[in-house]
């Protein structure tokens, strides 16, 4: 679609794509590289096209306005654990199926499906976990899904985990519980973090955190007498004014407690298609390092090359050098998911170019000049580059596709790689397929400069024509890219001819009862015999794309392993316990308990259903279904003071917006929190959600605050918001 007289219209890919070189050309000739941006959405890590050809886009777009979902979810994990362990992914996962002891703080896996740690049917694993005598404790200000399913919910304050996990650490110092085991050997930092956390009692922290302290020893004590344990943060701890802080202090609990890197605690991943942790020479590297550069108004850090979101309405309506004149977003809907949402539309509406690669005509895409869509999920084959680095057990599959693709479809690989062309100056006409080739031969020619990569000293060329499928034809696209790594990935060896396994026999299992649960055996991981045929198999031929084509139920890598010291990325190669930027921000989290306690202030937190993960999956006919999802959850004392029945419309007020929803009067939250979900609104004028706008939602955005963010991380704080909440009906009380 392109825009024609204000409206967008249908058009040809050759139309489209030179409108997107006449409005692009101009503002990166007159004003720069970096006054046209690039905005990466949820999804691009769902698709293989996105995570490998969306980097590339931003590479050859040489711009410091790269914005993505990333710094309104998890970059503090990311950069946590790139302090602690040397590289951004290198996040330890709970080892579910082995663990004695869970510890879940701000997380909802039976809602996400696994959040970080990608966990097929956790509602199985946590009952196996429990059924073998193991315990699970989630700390939430609500009573989620998961907590129902928990031995114990702690009801904390939204934004405090921080203190209660620095008061855990306090007491397994001052108890002397600590217990590093063999990690001793390669940490460093442990007598600093020691001094940082005396000041922190859980006496001191537990009004603030809404913990009492012999609570708050007692979860200390429990998480280190289990024999094996985890501690597992997610969103809730990120998007939060102290999210790095918090994500370094539930790995700092595992490596105290000794279940970093040991079966049954928290472990790295060895995925089929290699990480950072698993690639170059083992036990030491570069480390990750933030704010390479600043955001050009308020000066807020770079992180794994981006911008914090939040920072994006301001860089667009700013005049000046380095003004974002353009934007580019790819799977992207920034106009639900950032915060000050309303601020941020108006800033969409002003650019010189919006080009937008999007399945959906959405409320950030309807205000783009160029609209560029890729064919549907179900047309694309898949491989899970991404999340099979984030898994509870090392796996791999690869998908064909399921449905032919549209004789006129571009697929998403081909689209970024024409914006590619343009923004390099080719034009809109670029050869497509001598760029995807050029892009094969650049990933293997840095493959084989690795001194420890089976293809290393190759001639990269050789090493691409030798990516061909079972019938010899070359691969091209994410096929192609997804062959060479799983070729030099853990289980390569390089282009050999590989492994491909036997086919697997029909099943002839029943199927469930309509309305069934499936049994949590059917979930179960292989017979380890099965899967030691397999690894041997493997380390004799190697790993291909070929082998897992041949295998359509997928290959089954076994349980999680130690890999430490050698994962270590750091440039000391030991475990960094005590990063001084970390260090430096607990005299910030030290201040907030002289703050006082306002027991009938309120403040907002998010919350995520099973059906709706995120906005692009509010169009989906069979996910549309179930209650009215659009509530305000308060609690039955706060509704009871503010005159609210439960069912009626209230007003949610914040310093940026009001928004009005019905009220849902309940003891999920604990008082003084309300709860509303994020992503929807889709009731915005020129969108084109059929789907969605018959159940329009509320945008809970409004009234998030871009002026609010994790200075470490740059993450945007979207919990914790103070908020008003009135009866719809009663007038507004005067201002005081």
């Amino acid at each position: 679609m392109v825009r024609r007289r204000g409206r967008l219209v249908e058009s040809t890919w050759e139309e489209a794509f030179a409108e997107v070189d006449r409005l692009l050309t101009p503002v990166l000739r007159d004003h720069g590289r970096h006054a046209c941006g690039l905005y990466l959405g949820n999804p691009v890590a769902h698709s293989p096209s996105g995570t490998l050809y969306a980097p590339l886009l931003a590479r050859a777009l040489r711009s410091r306005n790269v914005f993505s979902a990333s710094t309104l979810d998890q970059m503090p994990k990311h950069v946590s654990v790139g302090q602690l362990l040397g590289t951004a992914l290198s996040v330890p996962i709970p080892d579910l199926d082995r663990t004695e002891h869970l510890l879940v703080l701000g997380a909802n896996p039976l809602a996400s499906n696994g959040s970080l740690m990608t966990a097929p049917n956790v509602r199985g694993r946590l009952r196996a976990l429990r059924a073998r005598g193991g315990r699970v404790v989630v700390v939430d200000p609500r009573r989620s899904r998961t907590a129902e399913e928990a031995d114990e919910h702690v009801a904390i304050r939204p934004g405090t985990d921080a203190l209660l996990l620095i008061a855990m650490v306090h007491v397994l110092f001052e108890e002397e519980r600590t217990s590093l085991g063999r990690l001793a050997a390669f940490t460093a930092g442990v007598d600093e973090l020691r001094e940082a956390a005396r000041p922190f009692t859980p006496e001191r922290v537990a009004t603030h955190c809404g913990v009492p302290p012999g609570d708050i020893r007692r979860l200390a004590r429990e998480l280190s007498a289990a024999p094996t344990a985890a501690v597992y943060g997610r969103i809730g701890t990120c998007t939060v004014p102290f999210g790095t802080v918090t994500s370094w202090l539930v790995d700092v609990l595992n490596v105290l407690t000794g279940n970093l890197d040991r079966p049954g605690g928290a472990l790295l991943t060895a995925p089929a298609a290699g990480a950072a942790h698993t690639r170059g020479a083992p036990g030491r590297g570069a480390g990750m390092r933030t704010g390479r550069w600043h955001s050009r108004v308020r000066g807020l850090p770079e992180a794994m090359g981006e911008l914090p979101t939040s920072v994006l309405a301001e860089e667009i309506e700013t005049p000046g050098d380095g003004q974002v004149r353009a934007l580019i977003t790819v799977a992207g809907n920034p106009a639900r998911s950032a915060p000050d949402s309303d601020r941020l539309e108006a800033a969409l509406s002003s650019l010189d170019a919006l080009i937008c690669v999007d399945l959906y005509r959405n409320e950030t895409t309807r205000h783009a000049h160029v609209v560029l869509p890729p064919p549907s999920a179900l047309q694309r084959a898949h491989y899970d580059v991404v999340f099979t680095r984030l898994s509870v057990r090392n796996v791999a599959n690869w998908s064909p596709a399921t449905l032919p693709m549209d004789e006129d479809a571009l697929d998403e690989w081909e689209i970024l790689l024409r914006l590619l062309g343009v923004v390099t100056g080719q034009g809109p006409d670029a050869d497509v397929a001598a760029l995807d080739h050029a892009v094969a031969v650049d990933a293997a020619r840095r493959e084989a400069g690795l001194d420890t990569s089976p293809i290393a000293g190759a001639d990269p060329e050789e090493v691409v024509a030798a990516l061909v499928d079972a019938g010899g034809a070359p691969r091209v696209g994410p096929a192609r890219l997804v062959d060479l790594l799983l070729r030099t990935g853990p289980y390569g060896r390089g282009v050999d001819d590989g492994w491909v396994p036997a086919p697997a026999p029909p099943t002839t299992a029943p199927a469930p009862a309509r309305g069934a649960l499936p049994r949590a055996a059917a979930h179960a991981p292989a017979p380890a015999a099965d899967v030691d045929t397999t690894l041997a198999m493997i380390r004799e031929h190697g790993l291909t794309l070929a082998a897992l084509e041949a295998a359509p139920h997928g290959v089954d890598l076994g349980p999680l392993r130690p890999s430490l010291p050698g994962a270590l990325r750091t440039p000391s190669g030991r475990i960094e316990l005590a990063p001084e930027a970390f260090l430096a921000d607990l005299p910030r989290l030290l201040a907030t308990l002289e703050e006082p306690v306002d027991p009938e202030a309120l403040v907002l937190v998010g919350r995520r259903h099973l059906r709706s993960n995120n906005s692009w999956m509010h169009n989906l006919p069979l996910l549309t279904g179930g209650p009215e999802p659009c509530t305000l959850q308060l609690h039955p004392d706060d509704a009871a003071r503010l005159g609210i029945a439960d069912g009626a419309p209230v007003l949610v007020r914040s310093r940026t917006g009001e928004v009005r929803a019905p009220a849902e009067v309940t003891d999920v939250v604990r008082p003084g929190v309300v709860s509303l979900p994020h992503g929807w609104g889709h009731d915005a004028d020129g969108a084109r959600m059929a789907v969605a706008s018959l159940r329009p939602g509320v945008n809970a955005n409004v009234l998030s605050d871009d002026a609010q963010t994790d200075p470490l991380s740059g993450t945007a704080v979207l919990n914790g918001i103070p908020v008003t909440v009135r009866a719809a009906d009663r007038a507004a009380a005067p201002a005081r």
